[in-house]
């Protein structure tokens, strides 16, 4: 992990245990485990977020009910489901801190790229909401597409991105219920993750080498 995608990406949260992990799958002999995590809104609400966790950073600490910390991504990956592919999202842990209950419970920033033209529009109480698709670079040549949802002024502002621009987001991950009919009919409850950005800018690139060499002619 280069020190460059750690800057990229980052979060941190503090939440209860809610069940016992479970297998997920592994990779180069390492097995990594799915904890659910029950985080705190400061509207008392709870956010309930999975994470993957190695077995060498899982403890007897995560067990049902449990309070723990940690730190690590926000990542994305796709899992193929039936004859469709779904992008899935899970904060990756790199490492366990102490539990601090006065700390905020769920911090995340991210610097990507737009990688999709964002889409402005205003709910029926006239509530300014933009959806913009974030790409996060990481190591071995690969990206995090991460859902972000922006409020108010700031949605008028991601409003008017292109897609390539690099921007930074500061928020946090919140999961969100929804209604999905299926062609039979049936209406189902699935969840969704995003990032609920609360800070948005763009980022001022440092100039390339021919750019450099060119200003100073």
């Amino acid at each position: 992990m280069t020190t460059t995608s750690l800057q990229n990406n980052s979060v941190t949260l503090c939440g209860r245990v809610m069940g016992e992990p479970t297998f997920s799958h592994e990779v180069y002999g390492e097995k990594f485990y799915e904890v659910i995590l029950a985080v705190k809104r400061l509207s008392g609400m709870e956010d309930f977020l999975p994470i993957s966790i190695s077995e060498h950073l899982l403890s007897d600490e995560f067990h049902d009910g449990a309070s723990v910390s940690v730190s690590g991504q926000f990542r994305s990956y796709n899992k193929t489901v039936g004859d469709k592919s779904k992008l899935m999202l899970t904060v990756f842990v790199r490492d366990v801190l102490e539990y601090d209950e006065t700390v905020n419970p769920n911090v995340l920033e991210l610097t990507g790229y737009v990688c999709k033209t964002p889409i402005y529009r205003t709910t029926p109480f006239n509530r300014e909401i933009c959806d913009v698709l974030l790409a996060v670079n990481r190591q071995y040549n690969k990206s995090d597409y991460i859902p972000c949802i922006v409020w108010g002024r700031n949605a008028r502002f991601a409003g008017s991105l292109k897609v390539g621009e690099h921007i930074n987001v500061v928020g946090r991950v919140q999961s969100r219920n929804y209604q999905k009919k299926l062609p039979d009919d049936t209406v189902v409850t699935r969840t969704a993750y995003e990032v609920s950005v609360s800070k948005i800018s763009v980022v001022a690139d440092a100039p390339t080498a021919e750019q450099a060499a060119s200003d100073l002619q």
